[in-house]
């Protein structure tokens, strides 16, 4: 299979960023019309949105569109484009959630606000403000993302033939969020088995397999094509959270934007855990139990668990997953319904997002 050149994924990527880009221009001048200070809102967001991410949802939407016949559109880009506000939406949550001081080497949203707050002089706790402006921004980035979708300037037949993987998109990815939550609390049921689910909810079908599907659905795909998209997409987009959860732990800050050990502080029951969990004796339980999740866990404390992770055999176990993963899901590409170049990006794409260091 070919490999896609660099300068067209940048180009891809320019492209994504500028109809993001206007769009929140045009949400600025509306916004700023209410009242000024709605500026500071605008001002998040735009940095939020625009000053990192991989793009990967709105990528896979692209070559899943392409794959499927689908020619080059400038507005199907547009329509693609809004998966990113989605995204905005789970991580401002998210990092709310998880109490989560940084995105991407920056101050979370919450943080940036409650900062704001005390900048300036307001009254009342300005954490309470940073977390309440939070919520809201994330509100307005759900809400923006479906308003961005229906006004691309894809006709409206296909969009609607794109609306049901859309719709489920956005209740998978709140369920797989509602799961993780539930098994930091419920860690009684702590497995790989459950683990893996979350895995699949909230990352493998939201990253990779419903924005295939979307971009299929826009350009008329068939069944056979539809169900290779599947067939590639959740072994993938477990992979890729499988490798999102080794750099939460081993990750090195400068590269992850978050900092080392964050996934421990946050006691995140991922398949890496639960494997631990698993593997190792009645004392090296105790451990995990006594530290994981610990808000006050040190640099010492982090190289324990690590140091565990790894006598238990956890991280080889959670790396030969990955690999079993990522060659199902490039398995799956031999004999599917795909033009042949999209085909190559995808496979690239493969290898990109499970050999990935950030």
């Amino acid at each position: 299979m070919p490999t896609v050149p660099a300068t067209t994924s940048a180009a891809l990527r320019a492209r994504i960023e500028a109809a993001l880009r206007d769009f929140l221009a045009a949400q600025r001048g509306r916004l700023t019309t209410i009242d000024p200070q709605l500026d500071d809102i605008c001002a998040a967001v735009e940095a939020f949105v625009l000053g990192g991410g991989k793009r990967l949802r709105p990528t896979f939407a692209y070559w899943g569109y392409r794959g499927a016949g689908g020619a080059d559109d400038g507005a199907a880009v547009t329509a693609f484009a809004s998966l990113e506000l989605l995204q905005a939406c789970a991580l401002m949550h998210d990092d709310v959630m998880d109490s989560s001081d940084t995105r991407r080497g920056e101050p979370a949203v919450h943080r940036r606000f409650a900062t704001l707050h005390a900048e300036r002089g307001w009254s009342g706790a300005a954490e309470g403000f940073g977390t309440a402006a939070a919520i809201l921004l994330g509100d307005l980035c759900l809400g923006w993302s479906a308003e961005m979708y229906d006004g691309s300037g894809v006709p409206a037949p296909r969009l609607a033939a794109g609306r049901e993987a859309y719709h489920l998109m956005r209740t998978e990815v709140m369920a797989g969020q509602y799961l993780d939550v539930l098994a930091q609390a419920d860690v009684a049921h702590s497995s790989r088995d459950r683990a893996e689910r979350v895995a699949r909810y909230k990352s493998a079908k939201y990253t990779v397999e419903r924005p295939l599907l979307l971009g299929g659905r826009l350009a008329g795909a068939g069944s056979a094509t539809l169900a290779a998209y599947s067939a590639y997409g959740l072994p993938l987009g477990a992979a890729f959270q499988l490798r999102d959860d080794v750099l939460g732990v081993f990750g090195d800050p400068a590269r992850t934007g978050k900092p080392a050990g964050d996934d421990l502080r946050e006691g995140k029951r991922t398949y890496l855990v639960a494997a631990a969990y698993e593997a190792t004796t009645p004392a090296g339980r105790a451990v995990l139990d006594a530290r994981l999740g610990a808000a006050d866990l040190d640099a010492d404390g982090v190289a324990q668990l690590r140091a565990l992770i790894v006598e238990t055999g956890a991280l080889a176990d959670t790396e030969r997953r990955i690999d079993q993963l990522t060659a199902a899901a490039l398995g799956s590409l031999a004999d599917a319904p795909i033009a042949p170049y999209p085909a190559g990006v995808l496979a690239d794409l493969a290898t990109a997002a499970t050999a990935r260091t950030r």
